[in-house]
């Protein structure tokens, strides 16, 4: 076999291993832009504001938007789960209804999500679909840190590569 050949076949079988090992066990990934400072203030917005004083959550409907720095969260509903001695802190953000999380130039894509304010932690669920850039990723579960950037799809992990170059 040519020694060109031989470098193609490796080449191809080291583009396509990571996308196969993604595919079964689920992928770590980098958020240049999913990041957000988690001590900044949280802005809501919407058409609709139900409170329950009786279970300290809000629920926002109709058109939501959520931001907190340069990141933005819209859905058609989001809870708000307070807590703390007066329940005046806000806990957590459960989000339905064609949820889209924003922030520069990175953007997901999912089912529902539920971010937990103190950690800066967001999980999306169902078809989950993460753009960066001219990649995507695909799969039921993403989890992403905000303070890091950082994050890992899981659940039938599929990706498209992009080559770096040219032939």
């Amino acid at each position: 076999m040519p020694v060109r050949l031989i470098a193609l076949i490796a080449a191809t079988a080291l583009a396509v291993l990571p996308a196969a090992m993604a595919a079964g066990q689920g992928a770590s990934v980098a958020f240049g832009g999913l990041r957000a400072d988690t001590g900044l203030p949280v802005e809501v917005t919407a058409d609709q504001l139900t409170v329950d004083q009786n279970d300290g959550t809000a629920v926002f409907s109709g058109n939501v938007l959520v931001g907190q720095g340069e990141m933005r969260l819209s859905a058609a509903e989001v809870v708000v789960e307070y807590g703390g001695e007066d329940q005046s802190r806000i806990e957590r953000l459960h989000a339905t209804g064609g949820v889209t999380l924003v922030s520069g130039a990175e953007a997901a894509e999912a089912e529902e999500a539920v971010y937990t304010i103190d950690s800066g932690e967001v999980v999306m669920t169902g078809n989950v679909l993460l753009v960066q850039g001219a990649n995507t990723l695909s799969g039921q579960k993403l989890i992403v840190d905000l303070s890091t950037g950082t994050g890992r799809m899981e659940g039938r992990v599929k990706t498209v590569l992009q080559p770096s170059g040219g032939n």
